[in-house]
Formats: C-alpha cells, structure tokens, sequence
C-alpha cells in the first residue's frame, strides 16, 4: 500500500484500517522511514512558509519571522514531532496493563505514528497562519483515531478504551505544551523585535503554539 492510500485508509476508515495494520509487519525504522519522517514535513515546511514567507497579519500590523529564526523554529519543530511520537508510544505501551491491554512496543508505534495522520496533514493549514487553527480542529480527529486503534493494537476491551484514550491525549496535550514552549523562545516576537504592538504579539504566539502543538 502506498503513502497516499495508507492515509486515505487511515483517515477515512479507520476501523477497517487498524486490523490491517495489526498484522502487518514492521519495525521503528520502517516505520519512521517510510511514513512518519515523511508526513512530519508537511507541518514543519508549512510552518516555516506561514511564518518567515507569508507571515502574520492582524490588526493592520503584519510580521515575518527572519529566515534564520524560521529555519531554526522549523527544524527543531521537526525533530521534536518525531521524537513526540515515540514518547507517546512508549506512554501508550507501559499504560496497556491498566486498562487490561497487552504490551507491545511495536504496536504501540504504530498506533501513534498512525494516529498522528489527522495532526500531520492538519499541518497543511499553517502555509496560512490565519488559518492554523483549522489544523489544530483537524489535529483532533486524531484522538477517534487513537480511541479506535487501542483494542486493536493494545488489546484493550472495548469499554476501557476511553479511559486509555483520555491519559494519552493529556500526555500528549502536556507533550504539545512544551514543543510550543521551546518554539516560542526560538521564533521571535513582534515584542521582542520592537516591530509591532501587544495585540500582533499575541497573534505570533498563538500561531506558533497551534503549529507546535500539532
């Protein structure tokens, strides 16, 4: 199955998807090379345009992020969603016990790399940073993601899954705080720069805390 149908499948039927990719085989590297790596771009390089290319405007007051501090934000944001799919793996792993699943590391990876589909193709709507919070709307179709995958991939009963659900988006959500956070130091703010007044402040920081949190 190619990228393109692999998340057609994923978005569109999940539940039909999720048993097909409980039996295929995979590893961290196949995984990462083959769809995460990939599909991580589309916020980052999306970003990076919405911001230091396009820019931001409100209030009559517009604002580029300089190149440098663009390509950084981009970069970081980059290596911090990948590493944020396997913490979050690693989360879903150890907490299976609790809600009477199986451990499986593999399983568990392919469950958040899989389920980080909508929060990844969501990242398309950063190429307009007015529009970043439809990414963020889109991002949340991840958690029906996650909830139908769990019995699946983590063996869970059926009833259990949303509990199971509900502590991996707060670990996510908390995950997603702190990307936002080192972002933000790295991008510069019409503050800091003196360029602009408070209210094109707010609007770069809330920018780049819905990008990052995606």
């Amino acid at each position: 199955m190619s990228l393109v149908e692999r998340v057609q499948a994923i978005l569109l039927k999940p539940k039909a998807t999720w048993p097909e990719i409980d039996a295929e085989p995979a590893d961290a590297a196949s995984l990462y090379k083959n769809y995460v790596m990939i599909l991580a771009l589309i916020p980052a390089v999306a970003s990076f345009i919405g911001l230091s290319l396009i820019g931001i405007g409100a209030f009559g007051v517009s604002f580029r992020v300089p190149l440098a501090s663009g390509l950084a934000n981009m970069i970081v944001g980059y290596v911090l969603s990948l590493v944020m799919v396997f913490v979050l793996a690693l989360i879903i792993d150890a907490m299976a016990p609790t809600f009477e699943g199986t451990r499986s590391q593999i399983g568990a990876l392919k469950l958040s790399s899989y389920a980080s589909t909508a929060a990844f193709v969501g990242g398309v709507f950063s190429l307009l940073p007015s529009l970043s919070v439809l990414g963020a709307l889109a991002a949340l179709y991840g958690i029906y993601l996650l909830y139908t995958g769990l019995p699946v991939l983590m063996k869970c009963p059926p009833d259990k899954a949303i509990a199971y659900t509900a502590v991996v988006v707060v670990c996510a959500i908390v995950g997603g705080v702190v990307i936002a956070w080192v972002l933000a130091l790295l991008t510069p703010s019409p503050m800091r720069l003196g360029a602009a007044p408070a209210a094109g402040t707010v609007v770069a920081v809330v920018q780049q805390a819905a990008g990052a949190i995606r």
